[in-house]
């Protein structure tokens, strides 16, 4: 590009470039309509080659039957061909398909779809994932451990209860003390 941003000149005029895309236009028609017809040649030649005109008039009725035995057995073989065409062609698009996403993630134009937010209780989410293995409930908050707030404002006054560590051997000492240790399930341990 030009430093000041502007597109360069193209160096053919309009009318030119105009004439030779028509040039293009009428070239790629006359080329699809010579394939056309070449499609419907080979099409007249290979039913040629695979059906024979057939000669009906006087035949007997066994020759009639071995015919249709032999028509039968034909198509039997063309439903074959047939169907493993389609298969073939069924796993390159789908082959086609997966190296377009391959492509679009290397690219880094895949955009992922916006996820909607789920609500999974964990009883779900374990039957999800074991299926018929998982046996009871899980509750998750029963098993977190429970605080009793007597239990803390206990545990504060006998902290701001006993400051110096001299006061609190001597309140342990003697039965007293003992008997205040297991009163309080362990006291000051």
């Amino acid at each position: 590009m030009n430093p000041r941003g502007e597109k360069p000149k193209s160096k053919i005029s309009a009318s030119r470039k105009l004439s030779l895309k028509m040039l293009l236009l009428t070239r790629a028609c006359e080329d699809l309509e010579k394939e056309r017809q070449e499609r419907e040649e080979e099409k007249v030649r290979y039913l040629g080659e695979k059906l024979p005109p057939l000669q009906l008039s006087g035949m007997p009725l066994k020759e009639l039957q071995e015919l249709c035995k032999q028509l039968h057995t034909k198509i039997d073989i063309v439903d074959e061909e047939r169907y493993d065409c389609e298969s073939k062609v069924n796993k390159h698009n789908k082959d086609i398909h997966e190296l377009k996403l391959k492509v679009q993630d290397l690219g880094g134009k895949f955009k992922k779809p916006a996820l909607r937010k789920v609500r999974v209780s964990a009883d779900e989410m374990m039957r999800a994932l074991l299926g018929s293995k998982h046996k009871g409930s899980m509750d998750l908050r029963a098993n977190l451990k429970s605080v009793k707030k007597e239990d803390v404002k206990q545990d504060k006054v006998l902290t701001s209860e006993v400051g110096d560590w001299r006061k609190n051997v001597e309140a342990m000492s003697g039965m007293e003390g003992r008997k205040k240790m297991f009163d309080t399930g362990g006291g000051a341990q």
